[in-house]
């Protein structure tokens, strides 16, 4: 019987909360207005949170699930002033082509292969690209990484041996140099440390890339290419590794590692002098880096709330004042203290859940939009509307005890007295 009675309490001090709202529009309106956009603005910061954490994921996942990465050095945000203590990564030997070919012959791997990144223009014809991007790949790339092709075909390992002129050019490389039509078999003029011209063999599809940004044009080619007429400097090359099905991504990590440092030479002492980075690491390193400005813009939209309690607070204590003979009403006809507290904290509650189920609402359809409208795949996870719906009772609570405490505490004889 308690529990109904309390359930009739709460009931009835929402209904007296309404009735409350409905007398005093603006009043409440306010205070209903700051809590919805504190609600709102952490709902949509959340919301756009949650989108781009789930597309930077899926760029680190672009190359597979298991596969990772072999570097010349690891990514560090420590200090460095050039000395050894400091930098010991700096001293780290350039990855060579033949351990490519020893890691072919590691049982847990299913496939290796070179990589570099270089930059320079392209032209055809009137047309020229300034800045564009190079990718110099071993024969084997389309097996660890495949692109989508939609025209003409990749470079072979024959092509790849004999560094070859082919270049595989994406859809916008396309776009913006041959308004004509297809770009295969038609020769492009590639210029960087050295040039020359390069017969297109094949057009990829672009893939989509929240940290990329918007498609740019990219030329892949034969890493021996890349090298011998383009200049590209391979000392700065990076493996990427696909282990086989059934393997573990860490025992594959693990068997890369120990095959490098022995076949490098390197004693249990010494700190290998590589990197292997794996998509967890890259994650951890994107957290590092944006982590901090998340929790920044959540504090600060959290302010919202703030300034909605203090609405509560306002016109909660209105609302005491202006019921003090109804207060020592109730306490004369045997009304509790518990059951006055009970009740001023239902109608705070009242107003913040109220301004809380708007500001969700409003928040919701925001994320929709930019789900829509923009490469970030926002949506509002379920931990925001339960953190949300809580911080808003929390919130009414806090600061709707004050009131709700001087409410019930009023001498029902100087309350019966109040004009």
């Amino acid at each position: 019987m308690r529990f109904i009675d309390k359930v009739k309490m709460s009931l009835e001090g929402i209904g007296i909360a309404y009735d409350a709202m409905k007398a005093n529009k603006v009043r409440a309106g306010l205070t209903i207005l700051g809590v919805a956009v504190g609600v709102f603005v952490v709902v949509v910061i959340s919301a756009a949170i949650h989108g781009i954490n789930v597309s930077v994921a899926k760029d680190f996942e672009s190359a597979g699930p298991t596969s990772f990465f072999v570097q010349r050095f690891p990514i560090v945000f420590e200090s460095c002033d050039d000395s050894g203590d400091t930098c010991r990564w700096r001293s780290n030997p350039p990855l060579k082509f033949d351990e490519v070919e020893m890691l072919k012959q590691v049982p847990s791997l299913a496939e290796v292969g070179a990589r570099q990144g270089w930059s320079g223009t392209a032209k055809y014809r009137d047309r020229f690209l300034s800045n564009v991007s190079y990718t110099g790949f071993t024969a084997n790339w389309t097996r660890i990484n495949p692109p989508t092709l939609v025209d003409g075909r990749a470079f072979t390992e024959q092509e790849y041996r004999n560094a070859s002129r082919v270049v595989v050019i994406n859809e916008t490389a396309q776009e913006r140099l041959f308004t004509d039509g297809s770009a295969l078999g038609k020769e492009i003029v590639l210029e960087s440390n050295r040039g020359g011209p390069f017969l297109v063999i094949g057009v990829y599809k672009n893939e989509a890339s929240f940290l990329a940004g918007e498609a740019r044009p990219e030329f892949v080619m034969p890493l021996t290419s890349l090298s011998r007429h383009l200049g590209a400097r391979v000392q700065w090359m990076g493996f990427a590794v696909k282990p086989r099905d059934g393997v573990a991504p860490a025992q594959a990590q693990d068997d890369v590692t120990a095959a490098l440092r022995a076949y490098r030479g390197l004693k249990p002492s010494r700190e290998s002098n590589f990197a292997i980075i794996t998509q967890d690491k890259l994650f951890e390193v994107y957290n590092k880096v944006f982590g901090m400005f998340f929790l920044v813009m959540i504090a600060l939209s959290s302010v919202g709330l703030l300034v909605g309690g203090v609405g509560v607070v306002a016109i909660m204590m209105i609302s005491v004042t202006e019921r003090t003979r109804e207060i020592g009403v109730r306490k004369a006809l045997g009304a509790t203290r518990m059951t006055i507290l009970w009740q001023f904290l239902v109608e705070a509650v009242t107003l913040t859940a109220t301004g809380a189920m708007i500001g969700l609402v409003l928040g919701w359809i925001v994320a929709m939009v930019v789900k829509a409208a923009t490469p970030i795949a926002a949506q509002v996870p379920p931990l925001a509307v339960v953190a949300a719906l809580g911080v808003s009772a929390l919130t009414g609570i806090a600061f709707g005890m004050f009131p709700a405490m001087r409410a019930s505490n009023l001498d029902p004889v100087a309350a019966l007295r109040h004009e």
